[in-house]
């Protein structure tokens, strides 16, 4: 008795298949092939939106990559500008420090030839000193 119960129960269900497959059918808007034309018209429509975007992004990346370079190209001469503008600076106080060396300078070599002077002029000798010369040890 199970078994025809299985039966009768698979039976009843290929008939609900049968009939909703027929009220599917009638009952549908649009033939078969109108349904896969609209399918495919907007799987165009979509993959046409999509590279109409991706070009409006590759525009727009390509706005902001110009944008940074044009602000790194001006960076980079304002840099430029700098470095110049310190070499400049650093050399002039190069300049100046090796001026006051060399005023410095003689002004010691004066002081150094005044002494020599006055000391010649106090002890009476009108000639130098010899170097002394200390003893090498060997």
């Amino acid at each position: 008795m199970s078994d025809e119960k299985q039966s009768s129960g698979f039976s009843w269900f290929l008939a609900g298949l049968g009939l909703g497959a027929l009220l599917g059918v009638l009952y549908a808007p649009k033939s078969g092939r109108e349904t896969r034309e609209e399918l495919a018209s907007s799987a165009r429509e979509g993959t046409e939106y999509l590279k109409q975007r991706s070009r409006e992004a590759a525009d727009q990346v390509n706005v902001y990559v110009d944008r940074g370079k044009t602000q790194v190209s001006e960076y980079v001469d304002r840099s430029k500008e700098y470095v110049d503008r310190g070499k400049s600076q650093l050399n002039d106080w190069m300049n100046q420090g090796k001026q006051y060396v060399n005023e410095q300078g003689g002004r010691v070599s004066a002081a150094v030839e005044a002494g020599k002077q006055a000391y010649r002029t106090t002890t009476g000798t009108t000639t130098e000193p010899a170097p002394s010369q200390e003893p090498t040890h060997s």
